[in-house]
Protein backbone atom coordinates (compact mmCIF):
# COMPACT_ATOMS: atom_id res chain seq x y z
CA UNK A 1 0.00 0.00 0.00
CA UNK A 2 1.25 3.29 -0.88
CA UNK A 3 2.26 5.79 1.93
CA UNK A 4 0.66 9.06 1.80
CA UNK A 5 2.98 11.68 1.96
CA UNK A 6 3.57 13.72 4.98
CA UNK A 7 1.91 17.71 4.14
CA UNK A 8 3.01 20.78 5.62
CA UNK A 9 0.72 22.62 7.63
CA UNK A 10 0.94 25.93 4.99
CA UNK A 11 -0.64 22.79 2.40
CA UNK A 12 -3.35 21.75 4.38
CA UNK A 13 -4.36 24.74 5.44
CA UNK A 14 -4.38 25.86 1.01
CA UNK A 15 -6.73 22.83 1.29
CA UNK A 16 -8.66 24.48 3.57
CA UNK A 17 -8.74 27.68 1.44
CA UNK A 18 -9.68 26.07 -2.06
CA UNK A 19 -12.43 24.45 -0.35
CA UNK A 20 -13.38 27.93 0.89
CA UNK A 21 -13.02 28.89 -2.74
CA UNK A 22 -15.35 26.06 -3.94
CA UNK A 23 -17.99 26.96 -1.44
CA UNK A 24 -17.59 30.88 -2.84
CA UNK A 25 -18.21 30.07 -6.59
CA UNK A 26 -21.44 27.27 -5.08
CA UNK A 27 -22.84 30.92 -3.43
CA UNK A 28 -22.34 33.48 -6.39
CA UNK A 29 -24.13 30.70 -8.76
CA UNK A 30 -26.95 30.64 -6.05
CA UNK A 31 -27.00 34.30 -4.98
CA UNK A 32 -27.26 35.85 -8.56
CA UNK A 33 -30.67 35.12 -8.75
CA UNK A 34 -31.32 36.50 -5.49
CA UNK A 35 -29.85 39.85 -6.53
CA UNK A 36 -31.20 40.03 -10.08
CA UNK A 37 -34.69 38.68 -8.48
CA UNK A 38 -36.38 42.30 -9.19
CA UNK A 39 -35.44 41.99 -12.91
CA UNK A 40 -35.71 38.65 -13.30
CA UNK A 41 -39.13 38.55 -11.91
CA UNK A 42 -40.28 41.58 -13.95
CA UNK A 43 -38.88 40.01 -16.74
CA UNK A 44 -40.71 36.87 -16.58
CA UNK A 45 -44.15 38.64 -15.00
CA UNK A 46 -43.49 36.49 -11.76
CA UNK A 47 -45.23 36.39 -9.26
CA UNK A 48 -43.95 36.19 -5.69
CA UNK A 49 -45.00 32.90 -4.97
CA UNK A 50 -43.57 31.92 -8.42
CA UNK A 51 -39.89 33.32 -7.40
CA UNK A 52 -40.48 31.33 -4.21
CA UNK A 53 -41.37 27.83 -6.02
CA UNK A 54 -38.04 28.18 -8.11
CA UNK A 55 -36.95 27.56 -4.66
CA UNK A 56 -38.60 25.30 -3.58
CA UNK A 57 -37.45 22.96 -6.37
CA UNK A 58 -34.12 24.03 -6.17
CA UNK A 59 -34.02 23.18 -2.34
CA UNK A 60 -35.59 19.40 -3.09
CA UNK A 61 -33.29 19.07 -6.21
CA UNK A 62 -30.43 19.80 -3.23
CA UNK A 63 -31.91 17.07 -1.24
CA UNK A 64 -32.02 14.45 -3.42
CA UNK A 65 -28.56 15.43 -4.87
CA UNK A 66 -27.20 15.37 -1.45
CA UNK A 67 -28.41 12.00 -0.94
CA UNK A 68 -27.30 10.77 -4.38
CA UNK A 69 -23.14 12.18 -3.72
CA UNK A 70 -23.20 11.62 -0.22
CA UNK A 71 -23.55 8.05 -1.18
CA UNK A 72 -21.07 8.45 -3.91
CA UNK A 73 -18.65 10.01 -1.68
CA UNK A 74 -18.35 7.39 0.00
CA UNK A 75 -17.56 4.84 -2.14
CA UNK A 76 -15.91 7.02 -5.30
CA UNK A 77 -12.45 8.76 -4.70
CA UNK A 78 -13.32 12.43 -4.18
CA UNK A 79 -10.35 13.29 -5.99
CA UNK A 80 -12.13 12.37 -9.18
CA UNK A 81 -15.88 13.19 -7.68
CA UNK A 82 -15.53 16.79 -6.19
CA UNK A 83 -14.11 18.58 -9.50
CA UNK A 84 -16.61 16.76 -11.87
CA UNK A 85 -19.67 18.12 -9.93
CA UNK A 86 -18.11 21.24 -9.29
CA UNK A 87 -17.87 21.96 -13.35
CA UNK A 88 -21.71 19.85 -13.49
CA UNK A 89 -22.77 22.56 -11.73
CA UNK A 90 -20.58 25.38 -13.08
CA UNK A 91 -22.11 24.35 -16.55
CA UNK A 92 -25.91 24.62 -15.53
CA UNK A 93 -25.20 27.88 -14.17
CA UNK A 94 -23.78 29.23 -17.54
CA UNK A 95 -26.75 27.52 -19.17
CA UNK A 96 -28.73 29.46 -16.95
CA UNK A 97 -27.58 32.80 -19.00
CA UNK A 98 -29.26 31.28 -21.48
CA UNK A 99 -32.76 30.79 -20.72
CA UNK A 100 -35.98 32.56 -22.21
CA UNK A 101 -38.79 31.47 -20.05
CA UNK A 102 -40.30 30.60 -16.34
CA UNK A 103 -40.19 26.80 -17.27
CA UNK A 104 -36.45 26.94 -18.63
CA UNK A 105 -35.06 28.64 -15.29
CA UNK A 106 -37.23 26.45 -13.24
CA UNK A 107 -35.22 23.87 -14.94
CA UNK A 108 -31.61 24.96 -14.92
CA UNK A 109 -32.23 26.29 -10.84
CA UNK A 110 -33.34 22.77 -10.35
CA UNK A 111 -30.76 21.05 -11.90
CA UNK A 112 -27.99 23.59 -9.94
CA UNK A 113 -29.98 22.47 -6.68
CA UNK A 114 -28.66 18.69 -7.68
CA UNK A 115 -24.96 19.26 -8.65
CA UNK A 116 -24.55 21.85 -6.00
CA UNK A 117 -25.60 19.04 -3.06
CA UNK A 118 -22.67 17.10 -3.89
CA UNK A 119 -20.04 20.29 -2.78
CA UNK A 120 -20.63 19.55 0.62
CA UNK A 121 -20.07 15.63 1.25
CA UNK A 122 -17.02 16.07 -1.11
CA UNK A 123 -15.85 18.79 0.91
CA UNK A 124 -16.13 17.34 4.60
CA UNK A 125 -14.55 14.71 3.78
CA UNK A 126 -12.25 16.63 2.10
CA UNK A 127 -11.75 18.38 5.44
CA UNK A 128 -11.62 15.18 7.42
CA UNK A 129 -8.85 13.51 5.30
CA UNK A 130 -6.51 16.61 5.35
CA UNK A 131 -7.24 18.12 8.91
CA UNK A 132 -6.70 16.73 12.50
CA UNK A 133 -9.15 16.82 14.88
CA UNK A 134 -8.00 19.71 16.63
CA UNK A 135 -8.02 21.53 13.44
CA UNK A 136 -11.35 20.74 12.06
CA UNK A 137 -14.19 23.53 13.61
CA UNK A 138 -11.70 26.27 11.79
CA UNK A 139 -11.10 24.18 8.64
CA UNK A 140 -15.17 24.05 8.43
CA UNK A 141 -15.52 27.65 9.31
CA UNK A 142 -13.06 28.34 6.46
CA UNK A 143 -15.09 26.03 4.84
CA UNK A 144 -18.10 27.64 4.97
CA UNK A 145 -17.18 31.26 5.06
CA UNK A 146 -16.95 30.89 1.19
CA UNK A 147 -20.98 30.94 1.52
CA UNK A 148 -20.44 34.96 2.39
CA UNK A 149 -17.80 35.33 0.49
CA UNK A 150 -19.48 34.31 -2.65
CA UNK A 151 -22.76 36.28 -1.51
CA UNK A 152 -20.49 39.14 -0.53
CA UNK A 153 -19.06 39.87 -4.47
CA UNK A 154 -21.99 39.09 -6.19
CA UNK A 155 -23.68 41.81 -5.53
CA UNK A 156 -21.04 43.56 -6.40
CA UNK A 157 -20.77 41.82 -9.39
CA UNK A 158 -24.23 42.22 -10.37
CA UNK A 159 -24.69 45.99 -9.82
CA UNK A 160 -21.27 46.76 -12.09
CA UNK A 161 -22.96 44.57 -14.59
CA UNK A 162 -26.41 46.26 -14.49
CA UNK A 163 -25.00 49.20 -14.09
CA UNK A 164 -23.52 49.52 -17.45
CA UNK A 165 -25.85 50.47 -20.94
CA UNK A 166 -27.80 47.63 -21.77
CA UNK A 167 -26.41 45.63 -18.85
CA UNK A 168 -28.18 42.22 -18.34
CA UNK A 169 -28.49 40.00 -15.43
CA UNK A 170 -27.83 37.07 -17.89
CA UNK A 171 -24.03 38.20 -17.75
CA UNK A 172 -23.72 37.32 -14.31
CA UNK A 173 -24.55 33.90 -14.93
CA UNK A 174 -21.87 33.09 -17.86
CA UNK A 175 -19.15 35.20 -15.88
CA UNK A 176 -19.24 32.96 -13.05
CA UNK A 177 -20.17 29.37 -14.86
CA UNK A 178 -16.45 29.91 -16.45
CA UNK A 179 -15.17 30.51 -13.19
CA UNK A 180 -16.20 27.11 -11.73
CA UNK A 181 -14.52 25.82 -14.30
CA UNK A 182 -11.34 27.28 -13.80
CA UNK A 183 -11.61 25.99 -9.70
CA UNK A 184 -11.33 22.16 -11.33
CA UNK A 185 -8.01 22.92 -12.90
CA UNK A 186 -6.76 24.57 -9.49
CA UNK A 187 -7.58 21.34 -8.00
CA UNK A 188 -5.71 18.52 -9.93
CA UNK A 189 -2.72 21.48 -9.76
CA UNK A 190 -2.74 21.23 -6.05
CA UNK A 191 -3.77 17.57 -5.05
CA UNK A 192 -2.30 14.04 -5.99
CA UNK A 193 -4.98 11.08 -5.34
CA UNK A 194 -2.50 9.84 -2.63
CA UNK A 195 -2.93 13.11 -0.69
CA UNK A 196 -6.58 11.98 0.44
CA UNK A 197 -5.53 8.42 1.54
CA UNK A 198 -6.62 8.58 4.85
CA UNK A 199 -9.83 8.26 3.61
CA UNK A 200 -8.46 4.50 2.63
CA UNK A 201 -9.74 2.88 -0.56
CA UNK A 202 -13.75 3.05 -1.37
CA UNK A 203 -14.98 -0.24 0.59
CA UNK A 204 -16.42 -3.20 -1.51
CA UNK A 205 -19.25 -3.45 0.50
CA UNK A 206 -21.05 -1.20 2.67
CA UNK A 207 -21.25 -1.20 6.23
CA UNK A 208 -25.40 -1.65 6.85
CA UNK A 209 -25.17 -3.08 10.02
CA UNK A 210 -22.93 0.00 11.41
CA UNK A 211 -25.31 2.60 9.34
CA UNK A 212 -28.33 1.16 10.73
CA UNK A 213 -27.06 1.04 14.50
CA UNK A 214 -26.24 5.37 13.37
CA UNK A 215 -29.48 6.22 11.97
CA UNK A 216 -31.29 4.85 14.78
CA UNK A 217 -29.05 6.39 17.96
CA UNK A 218 -30.54 9.70 19.21
CA UNK A 219 -27.49 11.52 18.19
CA UNK A 220 -28.65 11.15 14.50
CA UNK A 221 -32.07 12.39 15.08
CA UNK A 222 -30.59 15.13 17.42
CA UNK A 223 -28.31 16.36 14.05
CA UNK A 224 -31.82 16.25 12.21
CA UNK A 225 -33.47 18.36 14.44
CA UNK A 226 -30.65 20.57 14.94
CA UNK A 227 -30.13 21.34 10.82
CA UNK A 228 -33.75 21.54 10.67
CA UNK A 229 -33.62 24.67 12.98
CA UNK A 230 -30.58 26.33 11.13
CA UNK A 231 -31.48 26.07 7.73
CA UNK A 232 -34.52 28.12 7.81
CA UNK A 233 -32.69 31.43 9.30
CA UNK A 234 -29.71 31.31 6.51
CA UNK A 235 -31.68 30.36 3.50
CA UNK A 236 -35.01 32.68 4.38
CA UNK A 237 -32.28 35.45 4.67
CA UNK A 238 -30.74 34.39 1.58
CA UNK A 239 -33.31 34.10 -0.39
CA UNK A 240 -35.80 36.86 0.58
CA UNK A 241 -33.17 39.89 2.22
CA UNK A 242 -32.81 41.65 -1.62
CA UNK A 243 -37.15 41.66 -2.18
CA UNK A 244 -37.24 43.15 1.48
CA UNK A 245 -35.29 45.70 1.51
CA UNK A 246 -36.42 46.52 -2.20
CA UNK A 247 -40.23 46.03 -1.65
CA UNK A 248 -41.10 45.82 1.80
CA UNK A 249 -38.62 48.81 3.30
CA UNK A 250 -38.03 50.91 0.14
CA UNK A 251 -34.20 50.99 -0.45
CA UNK A 252 -32.74 51.43 -3.89
CA UNK A 253 -31.38 48.66 -6.12
CA UNK A 254 -27.98 49.68 -5.53
CA UNK A 255 -28.24 50.58 -1.84
CA UNK A 256 -29.80 46.99 -1.53
CA UNK A 257 -27.26 45.39 -3.09
CA UNK A 258 -24.69 46.97 -1.14
CA UNK A 259 -26.50 45.78 1.60
CA UNK A 260 -26.44 42.66 0.67
CA UNK A 261 -22.52 42.89 0.53
CA UNK A 262 -21.97 44.35 3.83
CA UNK A 263 -24.75 41.39 5.25
CA UNK A 264 -22.48 38.81 4.38
CA UNK A 265 -19.63 40.41 5.09
CA UNK A 266 -21.51 40.37 8.75
CA UNK A 267 -22.20 36.15 8.25
CA UNK A 268 -18.42 35.48 7.33
CA UNK A 269 -17.12 37.22 10.30
CA UNK A 270 -19.81 35.34 12.61
CA UNK A 271 -18.99 32.18 10.25
CA UNK A 272 -15.03 32.57 11.55
CA UNK A 273 -15.32 33.71 14.78
CA UNK A 274 -17.71 31.01 15.70
CA UNK A 275 -13.90 29.04 15.08
CA UNK A 276 -12.31 30.92 16.73
CA UNK A 277 -13.93 30.96 19.51
CA UNK A 278 -14.47 27.15 19.66
CA UNK A 279 -10.81 26.98 19.54
CA UNK A 280 -10.56 29.37 22.79
CA UNK A 281 -12.30 27.51 24.85
CA UNK A 282 -10.87 24.35 24.35
CA UNK A 283 -7.28 26.33 24.97
CA UNK A 284 -9.34 26.86 28.44
CA UNK A 285 -10.08 23.42 28.90
CA UNK A 286 -13.24 22.97 27.73
CA UNK A 287 -13.76 19.60 25.83
CA UNK A 288 -14.17 20.49 22.09
CA UNK A 289 -17.86 19.40 22.20
CA UNK A 290 -18.89 21.43 24.80
CA UNK A 291 -17.27 24.17 23.59
CA UNK A 292 -19.64 24.06 20.09
CA UNK A 293 -22.51 23.80 22.15
CA UNK A 294 -21.55 26.77 23.66
CA UNK A 295 -20.65 28.57 20.36
CA UNK A 296 -24.34 27.47 19.16
CA UNK A 297 -26.15 28.62 22.05
CA UNK A 298 -24.48 31.96 21.42
CA UNK A 299 -25.58 31.87 17.65
CA UNK A 300 -28.71 31.39 18.64
CA UNK A 301 -29.11 34.72 20.81
CA UNK A 302 -27.79 36.65 17.55
CA UNK A 303 -30.49 34.99 15.17
CA UNK A 304 -33.37 35.61 17.79
CA UNK A 305 -33.23 39.11 16.77
CA UNK A 306 -35.15 38.64 14.11
CA UNK A 307 -38.50 39.39 16.60
CA UNK A 308 -37.64 43.31 16.25
CA UNK A 309 -38.29 43.67 12.59
CA UNK A 310 -41.73 44.35 12.47
CA UNK A 311 -40.75 47.26 14.30
CA UNK A 312 -37.83 48.62 12.55
CA UNK A 313 -38.66 50.91 9.36
CA UNK A 314 -36.07 52.09 7.18
CA UNK A 315 -32.89 52.87 8.79
CA UNK A 316 -30.12 52.20 10.53
CA UNK A 317 -31.79 50.14 13.34
CA UNK A 318 -32.90 47.62 10.93
CA UNK A 319 -29.86 47.31 8.93
CA UNK A 320 -27.67 46.69 12.34
CA UNK A 321 -29.89 44.14 13.18
CA UNK A 322 -29.94 42.40 10.45
CA UNK A 323 -26.12 42.38 10.08
CA UNK A 324 -26.17 40.17 13.79
CA UNK A 325 -29.17 38.04 12.40
CA UNK A 326 -26.75 37.04 9.77
CA UNK A 327 -23.61 36.91 11.89
CA UNK A 328 -25.55 34.40 14.00
CA UNK A 329 -27.01 32.21 10.67
CA UNK A 330 -23.84 31.25 9.47
CA UNK A 331 -21.81 30.86 12.39
CA UNK A 332 -24.37 28.03 13.57
CA UNK A 333 -22.94 25.94 10.70
CA UNK A 334 -19.62 24.71 11.64
CA UNK A 335 -20.62 23.15 15.16
CA UNK A 336 -23.43 21.51 12.99
CA UNK A 337 -20.22 19.84 10.55
CA UNK A 338 -18.06 19.41 13.35
CA UNK A 339 -21.07 17.32 15.20
CA UNK A 340 -21.61 15.30 12.33
CA UNK A 341 -17.70 14.40 12.34
CA UNK A 342 -18.25 13.58 15.88
CA UNK A 343 -21.22 11.29 14.26
CA UNK A 344 -19.07 9.05 12.08
CA UNK A 345 -15.45 8.93 10.53
CA UNK A 346 -16.40 6.11 7.48
CA UNK A 347 -20.17 7.39 6.63
CA UNK A 348 -19.79 10.76 6.27
CA UNK A 349 -20.75 11.32 3.08
CA UNK A 350 -24.00 8.75 3.51
CA UNK A 351 -25.16 10.77 6.92
CA UNK A 352 -24.69 14.41 5.07
CA UNK A 353 -26.28 13.20 2.30
CA UNK A 354 -29.33 11.70 4.21
CA UNK A 355 -29.57 14.85 6.88
CA UNK A 356 -29.41 17.22 3.84
CA UNK A 357 -32.30 15.18 1.81
CA UNK A 358 -33.79 15.73 4.96
CA UNK A 359 -33.45 19.12 5.59
CA UNK A 360 -34.12 20.57 2.05
CA UNK A 361 -37.51 18.62 1.50
CA UNK A 362 -39.21 19.92 4.73
CA UNK A 363 -38.18 23.62 4.65
CA UNK A 364 -37.46 24.20 1.07
CA UNK A 365 -41.40 24.45 0.41
CA UNK A 366 -41.00 27.34 3.75
CA UNK A 367 -40.21 29.92 0.53
CA UNK A 368 -43.12 29.11 -1.07
CA UNK A 369 -45.44 29.82 2.07
CA UNK A 370 -43.62 33.08 2.19
CA UNK A 371 -44.27 34.15 -1.13
CA UNK A 372 -48.06 33.21 -0.61
CA UNK A 373 -47.94 35.23 2.93
CA UNK A 374 -46.46 38.31 1.27
CA UNK A 375 -48.36 38.05 -1.71
CA UNK A 376 -51.55 38.18 0.60
CA UNK A 377 -50.40 40.77 3.33
CA UNK A 378 -48.15 42.41 1.03
CA UNK A 379 -46.18 43.14 4.38
CA UNK A 380 -42.56 40.60 4.35
CA UNK A 381 -42.79 41.35 8.48
CA UNK A 382 -43.08 36.81 8.41
CA UNK A 383 -39.01 37.07 8.54
CA UNK A 384 -39.71 37.60 12.33
CA UNK A 385 -40.11 34.12 12.72
CA UNK A 386 -37.33 33.48 10.92
CA UNK A 387 -34.32 33.32 13.65
CA UNK A 388 -36.21 31.64 16.19
CA UNK A 389 -35.77 28.27 14.40
CA UNK A 390 -32.35 27.53 15.89
CA UNK A 391 -33.93 26.94 19.68
CA UNK A 392 -34.91 24.01 18.47
CA UNK A 393 -31.39 22.44 18.14
CA UNK A 394 -30.30 23.09 21.55
CA UNK A 395 -33.30 21.20 22.65
CA UNK A 396 -32.51 18.26 20.46
CA UNK A 397 -28.90 18.10 21.49
CA UNK A 398 -29.93 18.98 24.81
CA UNK A 399 -32.79 15.71 24.83
CA UNK A 400 -31.15 13.26 22.73
CA UNK A 401 -27.44 13.53 21.92
CA UNK A 402 -25.79 10.77 24.48
CA UNK A 403 -22.19 9.97 23.70
CA UNK A 404 -21.54 6.28 22.77
CA UNK A 405 -19.85 3.79 25.65
CA UNK A 406 -16.08 3.48 25.10
CA UNK A 407 -15.26 0.69 22.64
CA UNK A 408 -18.95 1.41 20.57
CA UNK A 409 -17.61 1.12 17.25
CA UNK A 410 -18.26 4.96 16.61
CA UNK A 411 -14.84 7.43 17.53
CA UNK A 412 -15.40 10.46 19.34
CA UNK A 413 -13.57 13.61 18.63
CA UNK A 414 -12.17 13.70 22.76
CA UNK A 415 -9.96 16.73 22.39
CA UNK A 416 -9.16 19.74 20.08
CA UNK A 417 -11.48 21.36 17.36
Amino acid sequence: MTVPPVRSQTWRWWIAGLLLLATTINYMDRMTLANASGRVIDEFGLSKQQYGNIEVAFGWAFGIGALFFGFLADRVRVYLLYPAILAAWSVVGFATGLTEGYAGLLLCRTLLGFFEAGHWPCALKTTYAVLSEKDRTMGNSILQSGASIGAIITPQIMKYILAQPGGSWRTGFLAIGVVGLLWAALWFISLRPRDLQSQAAPPLKTDTKELWAILRGGRFWALALLVMGIQVPWHIFRVWLTPFLQIGRRYGEAAALNFNSVYFIATDLGCLLAGAAAAWLVRRGSPAHDARRTVFVGACLLTSLSVFIPKLGHGWPLLCTLLLIGAGALALYPCYYSFTQELTSTHIGRITGLLALWVWSLTSPIHSLFGYIIDRTGSFDVLAVAGLTPWLGVLAMKLLWREPARGAGESVEAGGV
